[in-house]
């Protein structure tokens, strides 16, 4: 398969993922290898943190093509996502011509609003294909914006194209590869989503979360990476937290604890280090101290036991 080709299968797909050490299962591989295929956007929910942003990214290095980035917001508009004029050329060619005598105002206006003084946006520019076919375009955190901007995608993701007043229709010659994500902070209509294939992306249970970790920190002894692991897992399954922390958030903390030289997990360090982990005080406060040692005995025995078993032992661990 070619940088820029894409992928036949199902298997090829978890591949082309796996080439950008994105460890994807079976069921989101599915859907965006039917998503590539159709030429349908990819519509992603989940939490934050659970690597829905990164699939663009991974497909975007993996086909050798480029990524355009809207990042979404409360107030977002068209001038800020699709294009905008540029009215400073466009006053600096109405004054030349003032300048020269000209006079064909009708000819003026055709001349100031001609492509040339467009100035392109993550839209616009997302329905232009480059030398290795059209781009990756990510709609990032969709779920920020509002419903009116909501209702102006429908026109992109259903036939691929903008309308401008002044120039007329521009539709991409090849539609774009589009993911969208949402944090699911509110509702997004169901108008947009029927346009889309949609997948829901979870927490990663532990083995696809080691992987993962693998994958991400090597420098991170296999001690722990286990331990990471484990504890993040007993965090998310057990405690009543106000934001469980998602994959990235366990990626950095098993940085932070491989920078600080730790091999395995200490009772004192994951206190010490529990702001690359969670992100509200109250989630902290709950955890730092005896609630961090109880968790930190758990894991040990856990991981002690899986280790084990992995040799070949079975004699308790005490």
């Amino acid at each position: 398969m070619s940088e820029s080709a894409l992928p036949n299968s199902i298997e090829e797909t978890q591949e082309l993922l796996a080439s950008g050490s994105y460890v994807a299962d079976r069921s989101l591989a599915t859907v965006l290898h039917l998503a590539l295929k159709m030429g349908r956007p990819l519509f992603l929910e989940g939490e934050a943190g659970v690597g829905k942003t990164e699939i663009a990214k991974v497909l975007s290095q993996a086909l050798g093509r480029p990524l355009v980035r809207l990042q979404c917001y409360e107030g977002l508009d068209i001038s800020t996502a699709v294009y905008e004029w540029n009215y400073a050329a466009q006053m600096l060619e109405i004054r030349v011509s003032e300048a020269s005598g000209e006079t064909d105002k009708k000819a003026l206006a055709e001349s100031i609003y001609s492509p040339s003084f467009l100035i392109r946006r993550p839209v616009l520019q997302a329905l232009e294909s480059g030398e290795n076919g059209a781009p990756i375009f990510l709609i990032d955190e969709l779920d920020r914006t509002d419903e009116a901007f909501e209702a102006f995608l429908l026109e992109v993701l259903a036939d691929n194209q903008v309308t401008i007043p002044e120039l007329g229709t521009i539709k991409a010659d090849e539609p774009p590869i589009t993911i969208i994500t949402t944090n699911r902070t509110r509702e997004i209509h169901d108008a947009l989503k029927r346009r889309c294939l949609y997948h829901w992306l979870d927490y990663p249970d532990a083995a696809r979360e080691l992987e993962i970790v693998r994958n991400k920190r090597p420098q991170a002894s296999e001690e722990l990476a286990r331990s990471v692991v484990a504890f993040v897992q007993r965090l998310r399954a057990e405690e009543n937290l106000f934001k469980a922390p998602g994959v990235a958030e366990t990626l950095d903390w098993a940085t932070a604890l491989t920078e600080l030289n730790e091999v395995a997990l200490d009772p004192e360090m994951v206190s010490d280090t529990l702001g690359a982990l969670l992100k509200y005080q109250e989630d902290i406060d709950r955890i730092k101290g005896s609630k961090a040692r109880e968790l930190v005995d758990q894991v040990r025995q856990q991981v002690a036991e899986e280790m084990r078993a992995e040799k070949g032992l079975t004699q308790p661990v005490f």
